[in-house]
């Protein structure tokens, strides 16, 4: 584990990121929902809309390992068993010591399961603080490494993006009400991102999408200023860890943030962020084994991606890093005013649009013991064709698991080391030998 240094800036509750003009409503197309439209299930992909003309071709290049989707079956014959249903399942996480799956319901309730008894029972409820529609709801979770705290991520009535704690007690049960860590601006309903991870470092993570509607017509995930399509790194801050001057002040920049003291390699950019460069994000995981980021984009009109970035000896996994959007829709360019772009980091996987889908949805490295042919393989699938591969970089191996999936939106690893596969129809299926 990479200790983390000393957290040393406080920073103020509500962050906005830029004003945008809304646009008139006979405007919009399907990808550029206002934040009181209403939409199709969380992760559901917006409709191509192509840019009016092909961008010419960028001086900057991107070089990516890219490894095509495979229509072959694994090594090991894979099964999936269904384990239980609930109301619309976008997320599931894992509590140090407890056995117990936590399932997050997009209408705004996170469900303890039992997988020994089968039993469930709801542990949080903040229905009334969210609208669930279309991309937004309540979208993520993750627990403190010890446990003792939830981080839930929600999009409020007004479409914005909060990020809360709760307070866990050794049972699983949540107390008190949940407290805002940290709260963007969203100017669209769409890509808000969804997921909370705490990295190996202890940090929290947080994934943004690049604020909504088409084309990132504001330029929002090249500038490292705005916090949106980014991967911000805080450090979150109970009340009784808080010994700072400003009592309000609800987490810390870590001090080894890449702008945390200023610019980076000459550019500006926000204390908080730690990556940018991304359309949607929607589900990200660590590597438990070497502290491998995977990051699953959502793409925009042709291409979905799979990034993966490595720690360094002294670095966690992402510093610094831009993943390309919106110069670039995977590797293709796609905004051509964005010119050469700095620290680009390259996709491991892209596919295009059509048999194989259009909006990717991970994420979880296979670290589980019943099916050992897939040991650090990565987990991913896509929502709209239903299909699951596991990728394998070190041999090119992209094996087809399955392609029959509904609503595909996420896939999980529970307090067992399987793989759990969730659907938006209600479903969970846990990864088994064939």
């Amino acid at each position: 584990m990479i200790a983390p240094p000393s957290p040393t800036r406080a920073r103020t509750l509500w962050l906005s990121s830029l004003v945008v003009a809304v646009l008139a409503v006979g405007a919009c197309s399907d990808d550029t929902p206002q934040k009181t439209g209403s939409a199709v299930i969380v992760s559901a992909p917006p409709a191509s809309t192509p840019p009016a003309s092909t961008p010419p071709a960028s001086t900057t290049a991107l070089r990516v390992q890219e490894v095509p989707a495979s229509t072959s079956g694994p090594e090991e014959p894979v099964a999936f068993s269904e384990v239980a249903t609930f109301d619309t399942p976008v997320d599931l996480a894992v509590r140090t010591g407890d056995a117990g799956w936590y399932v997050v319901e997009q209408p705004g309730r996170v469900i303890r399961y039992d997988p020994a008894t089968g039993s469930s029972a709801e542990v949080l409820d903040v229905t009334d603080r969210t609208s669930s529609s279309g991309e937004q709801g309540l979208l993520g979770l993750t627990f403190a490494p010890d446990g003792t705290s939830a981080y839930i991520n929600f999009t409020d009535d007004d479409g914005d993006t909060h990020v809360q704690r709760v307070p866990v007690e050794t049972d699983g049960s949540f107390t008190g009400p949940p407290t805002d860590v940290i709260v963007v601006e969203q100017p669209y309903g769409n890509h808000n991102g969804g997921a909370l991870a705490f990295g190996p470092d202890g940090y929290l993570y947080v994934p943004l999408g690049d604020g909504g509607s088409a084309d990132d017509p504001e330029r929002r995930a090249s500038d490292p200023t705005s916090l949106l399509g980014s991967i911000l790194r805080i450090d979150p801050l109970t009340e009784a860890a808080n010994e700072l001057e400003d009592a309000a002040a609800t987490y810390l920049v870590p001090e080894d943030n890449p702008f945390a003291s200023g610019a980076f390699e000459g550019t500006q950019g926000a204390p908080e962020v730690w990556a940018w460069g991304l359309r949607n994000p929607w589900r990200v995981a660590f590597d438990p084994a070497n502290g491998d980021l995977w990051v699953a984009d959502v793409g925009q009109n042709r291409f979905e991606e799979v990034n993966r970035v490595q720690p360094t000896a002294d670095r966690p996994a992402g510093y610094g890093a831009n993943f390309g959007w919106s110069a670039f829709e995977g590797t293709e360019p796609f905004n051509r005013d964005i010119a050469d772009p700095g620290n680009l980091v390259s996709p491991v996987l892209t596919y295009e649009h059509g048999d194989d889908g259009c909006s990717v949805s991970g994420a979880a490295v296979y670290r589980g013991a019943a099916l050992p042919s897939l040991g650090g393989d990565f987990i991913y699938g896509d929502y709209c064709s239903g299909k699951l591969w596991a990728l394998d970089l070190a041999s090119g191996r992209n094996d087809l698991l399955a392609d029959s999936f509904t609503s595909l939106t996420a896939v999980r690893t529970g307090p067992d080391g399987e793989v759990y596969v969730l659907e938006g129809t209600g479903a969970i299926h846990r990864l088994v030998p064939g």
